[in-house]
């Protein structure tokens, strides 16, 4: 439980300002049970789509896969989704695009994120880990956090707090070539 309440409480930094993160290679920092960077096999987790339905990471495999954890509170993590928005339509068909909600049906429910996600018009993917399965797997003590996997599953690359549109592309061009 103490992992799930740092995830909600560690959004941004503590003087209010956004921070923004480069790429981390290598292994994943002492103590957590975050996978590493290094080509290592991603861990498979089980989320609930749009419609409710059950779907497993895996299902995705056969495409690079952009794995982007966020929530509709997080500041830094408003802030970037527009650049996933607009990559998620120019690499539409080549790259997927996981956007999983951290969904603890209390402060973020599903009724929540959908009518954020409508009100801005996004149109990337949405699925929710309401059971913390991926949050959990992934080690995530803060959000937002994006992983790079190839078309393989294994995680490439992996950028802790909001990136922006330019490293979002650097990621994905670790992951995709045309």
């Amino acid at each position: 439980m103490l992992a799930i309440l740092l995830l909600f409480t560690a959004c941004s930094s503590g003087d209010g300002e956004m921070e923004t993160t480069a790429f981390t290679e290598g292994t994943a920092p002492a103590g957590t049970s975050a996978p590493e960077n290094n080509g290592s096999p991603a861990p498979d987790f089980t989320v609930l789509n749009s419609d409710g339905e059950e779907v497993k990471l895996s299902d995705f495999f056969g495409k690079p896969i952009v794995l982007n954890f966020w929530a509709s509170w997080c500041p830094p993590c408003k802030a970037e989704l527009p650049d996933f928005d607009r990559a998620c339509k120019a690499y539409e068909g080549k790259v997927t695009f996981l956007m999983i909600n951290l969904t603890d049906g209390q402060r973020e429910t599903v009724e929540v994120a959908k009518s954020f996600i409508a009100e801005k018009g996004y149109t990337f993917p949405v699925y929710f880990d309401t059971k913390y399965e991926a949050s959990y797997k992934y080690g995530l003590s803060s959000i937002p956090q994006t992983f790079f996997l190839d078309a393989n599953g294994n995680i490439i690359a992996q950028a802790t707090g909001m990136i922006t549109a330019a490293q979002l592309e650097q990621g994905i061009g670790m992951i995709y070539t045309e």
